[in-house]
């Protein structure tokens, strides 16, 4: 099966390809199911909790990316295998007797998503830990009406809905912040932790903000990402690992400042943009 066409709509419901017509997409979204974490899905709408939302993925083009893309909005689309085993390959692939548990506490730091444990065969004690956190997009509007069409006859009346990713959001303002205050306390432990996001969302950082210091993952850094891509295979879209880079808390801190200096607005044309808004707002 090819990739279906798709533009701003959902382009995973419940779990499913919205191009999955057969019985147990229908299922899914009849029982609010979700595959991810074999339970019902655990968004619901903030004005009605027992309905849930069942979006995974929408249907995104703007800025930085050329083309529609599936861009996911729950991080529990990231609860696949080819998640944990490229982690583990890629960070764990000296330690046997691996496992893995679930919201963990960090103390001041909250909670984190996932631990990979490295535990002794013989006593089962913990021998070491990698932490490992997944970030999804945001949206800004709403998909939900397009998600009240598919729900009455599994198709959609248009090929745009009044929704935006919301980028700075999600990345700067909910990631970094969690990056920073996480990442101190594992600098602290002499620990990694890994965020996992998807390629377009490091594609947004790398256009938004100072990533001069993001570098080929080094085993010296505390600080990781690793990307995921959406590929069409097999009737639905696969998560591919596509790259991992890392940094240190000075990376962070250049981050969250927001631009490199090279992109800063001058003061003459800052100057320029006091006068036109003066004109216009009649004080010059």
């Amino acid at each position: 099966m090819k990739e279906p066409n798709f533009k701003k709509f959902p382009t995973e419901l419940f779990s499913y390809p919205f191009s999955n017509h057969s019985e147990e997409a229908k299922q899914a979204l009849e029982t609010q199911f979700c595959q991810y974490i074999n339970d019902t899905c655990n968004k619901p709408r903030k004005s009605e909790p027992h309905v849930k939302v069942g979006l995974c993925s929408v249907g995104y083009k703007g800025g930085f990316i050329d083309k529609h893309h599936p861009v996911i909005i729950c991080p529990n689309r990231f609860k696949v295998d080819s998640v944990f085993s490229s982690i583990q390959k890629e960070y764990l692939s000296n330690w046997e007797n691996i496992k893995w548990v679930s919201e963990v506490g960090i103390g001041v730091g909250g909670n984190v998503d996932y631990v990979a444990i490295k535990t002794n065969e013989v006593t089962g004690s913990v021998e070491d830990f990698l932490c490992v956190e997944f970030q999804a997009a945001g949206t800004t509007g709403s998909p939900w009406p397009a998600v009240l069409e598919f729900k009455e006859d599994r198709n959609f009346k248009s090929h745009s809905y009044n929704y935006g990713i919301n980028w700075a959001n999600e990345f700067m303002k909910t990631m970094m912040q969690q990056v920073y205050k996480k990442g101190k306390i594992i600098k602290h432990w002499n620990r990694k932790i890994v965020f996992v996001i998807q390629d377009v969302a490091l594609a947004y950082l790398h256009a938004a903000v100072d990533t001069s210091d993001l570098r080929p993952a080094n085993d010296d850094d505390e600080i990781h990402f690793m990307t995921y891509s959406m590929h069409w295979k097999d009737g639905k879209w696969d998560l591919s690992f596509n790259e991992k880079v890392s940094t240190n808390l000075e990376g962070i801190n250049k981050i969250l400042g927001g631009a490199n200096k090279d992109n800063y607005l001058t003061d003459t044309d800052f100057i320029k943009n006091i006068v036109a808004k003066g004109k216009t707002n009649g004080i010059l």
